[in-house]
C-alpha cells in the first residue's frame, strides 16, 4: 500500500476482502511487520528484523519449556517492540483511521506507530504469558 498523502485516507491493501479472508488478512497485517512484494525495505532493517524474530520465537519456546524467567521474557519482547517500530514505519508507515473494523488507513506519525506498536504487542504479551501461565509452565 503506497500512501501518497499525509491527510488521505487509503482502502487496505486486501481491497474488499470479507470473511475469513478479511480475519486472515488482518492477522497477517498485524501480526507480520514486513511489507508484501515490492517493500523499498532497507535490508540491514530486514536481516536484523528476521534474526531478531527468530531470538523472540527462541525465547518464548524456551519460557515455554520452563528455562527463561518472565522478566527476561519481558526484556525481549520489550526489544522486540522497539524494533518493530522502526520495521513498521518503514515497510507499513499506516495505521488505522476509526474503528478497528473499518478500512480506511492514514499515514502514520512516529507517535502512532509507538502506540499501536506497544498496545498491539501488550495484548498478544499478555495472552502469550496467560497461555503460559494457565498451562502450568511459566512461574511468576
Amino acid at each position: 500500500m503506497t500512501i501518497a498523502d499525509r491527510n488521505e485516507l487509503r482502502q487496505p491493501a486486501y481491497g474488499d476482502a470479507s470473511g475469513p479472508a478479511w480475519l486472515l488478512a488482518e492477522l497477517r497485517d498485524h501480526l507480520w511487520p514486513w511489507a508484501g512484494k515490492g517493500q523499498p525495505a532497507k535490508k540491514a532493517i530486514q536481516g536484523a528484523g528476521f534474526a531478531i524474530a527468530i531470538a523472540a520465537t527462541v525465547a518464548w519456546v524456551m519460557a515455554a519449556l520452563g528455562h527463561l524467567s518472565a522478566g527476561a521474557i519481558i526484556g525481549w519482547w520489550f526489544g522486540w517492540s522497539v524494533f518493530e517500530v522502526f520495521v513498521r514505519i518503514d515497510a507499513k508507515p499506516y495505521v488505522k483511521e476509526g474503528p478497528w473494523w473499518g478500512r480506511l488507513y492514514r499515514r502514520a506519525t512516529l507517535m502512532d506507530m509507538l502506540c499501536y506498536v506497544s498496545f498491539k504487542n501488550l495484548l498478544i504479551g499478555a495472552a502469550l504469558f496467560i497461555g503460559l501461565k494457565t498451562a502450568g509452565i511459566l512461574q511468576v
